[in-house]
């Protein structure tokens, strides 16, 4: 079977489909009766080939080769939505620097100054950086593997520590103004905004739906899919396409179970007699595209008179929700799909921390109970303290 990353699927016509990046920027395709043989011509044609800017025999490669090299032999390894992401690293970033670089090798020095200009760079945000350095790391670990350098060299690329800004969330008011502006609106597709605002679930996994998800014998959801817009190599370089793939990591693949008002929604109740394998906001085999749906919440953020926040902003109002009707962090993080508790953790600290204090508010309204019943103790501590000390 398959394994994520390959870039190897089965065809509607029986057939198996593999693709892989040519040195040119393109895809190379590659069809098979089996799984099997389109893996194996895969594998014979990336023995095959030739770096386009291999150096002649005896001479070291400089790092911006190297890079380039690793760009094409990670194409095949990883979903192409990351591969865009490491592509837009690499040669906005990476490339450049090691071409300018009087010792073009991929030294400690030369790590060293990668990072310091990342670091000084003040066009990022430190989540861009953290991100670029991320990419690069996990590059030069594998330019580097087995050689004496290597622990060396990956010792010195540190991350930036992470802006500490509290996620944006609606307020319960504003969410109330804007699901009635959903409920109103002349486009059944709004009806996704109460989905998100009801089960945390990303926008790339609403676009992603199908009919065939929704079980309504159980009330549930799931989420198996997840559609983005990534660049099209196919094509020219500002060309871009929708993908459709896995979610983000394992545990995004996910049942959500649904609250009773949507699935009484006459948007879900008429899915029985819809095509399964249609997505649920086109009604065709092509799936809704997620720049189209965010054009659409603005719109409704605007006719709700609400200010304007990310989409993402629903999915931290789903978890903040939860935490304030006592939702446990566990549970919440499994609704979200987020791959361990530790990020739920850090993601929702500032909500966490007004659940602590309103739950040590609770032995306060305690205190005062027990003091109205008995006097107030602590006060009568202190004068047993006050005594004794007099003593």
């Amino acid at each position: 079977m398959p394994r994520r990353g390959e870039n190897i699927y089965k065809r509607k016509d029986g057939r198996w489909e593999g693709r892989t990046l040519k040195q040119t920027g393109k895809y190379q395709y590659f069809y098979s009766k089996s799984y099997k043989g389109v893996k194996e011509k895969m594998k014979n044609y990336k023995e095959n080939q030739v770096p386009a800017k291999e150096k002649r025999s005896g001479e070291i490669k400089g790092g911006a080769a190297l890079f380039e090299e690793w760009l094409i032999d990670v194409s095949i390894r990883v979903k192409p939505s990351t591969y865009e992401s490491y592509y837009r690293c690499i040669n906005k970033y990476v490339i450049p620097f090691f071409e300018k670089e009087k010792d073009q090798r991929v030294t400690t020095g030369s790590v060293a100054r990668f990072v310091k200009e990342m670091y000084e760079n003040e066009e990022l945000a430190d989540s861009s950086k953290k991100k670029n350095l991320t990419i690069f790391k996990i590059a030069v670990k594998e330019i580097l593997k087995g050689s004496a350098d290597c622990f060396a060299v990956m010792d010195l690329i540190k991350y930036p520590k992470p802006d500490d800004k509290e996620v944006e969330v609606f307020s319960m008011k504003e969410q109330r103004q804007i699901e009635q502006a959903a409920f109103h609106y002349n486009d059944r597709r709004a009806m996704g905004i109460l989905l998100c605002f009801y089960t945390g679930i990303r926008l790339g996994e609403l676009c992603a739906l199908k009919w065939g998800d929704i079980d309504m014998e159980t009330g549930t959801l799931s989420i198996s899919r997840t559609v983005s817009r990534i660049r099209h190599f196919e094509e020219e370089e500002h060309k871009t396409a929708l993908f459709v793939g896995a979610p983000k990591s394992r545990k995004s693949m996910r049942k959500i179970p649904l609250p009773q008002f949507l699935l009484s929604m006459p948007v879900l109740t008429t899915y029985k007699s819809r095509n399964q394998d249609n997505y649920i906001f086109t009604e065709t085999n092509v799936p809704f595209d997620p720049r189209c749906f965010q054009k659409l919440y603005k719109r409704l953020l605007k006719e709700a008179h609400v200010k304007d926040r990310k989409f993402h902003a629903i999915r931290h109002t789903f978890a903040t929700r939860a935490l304030e009707l006592g939702v446990d962090i566990k549970t919440i993080s499994e609704l979200l799909g987020h791959s361990s508790v530790s990020i739920t953790l850090n993601v929702y600290a500032h909500s966490l921390m007004e659940q602590k204090k309103a739950a040590i508010e609770k032995f306060n309204d305690m205190y005062q109970l027990n003091a109205d019943l008995s006097g107030p103790l602590i006060k009568n501590n202190y004068e047993i303290m006050e005594d004794s000390y007099a003593r």
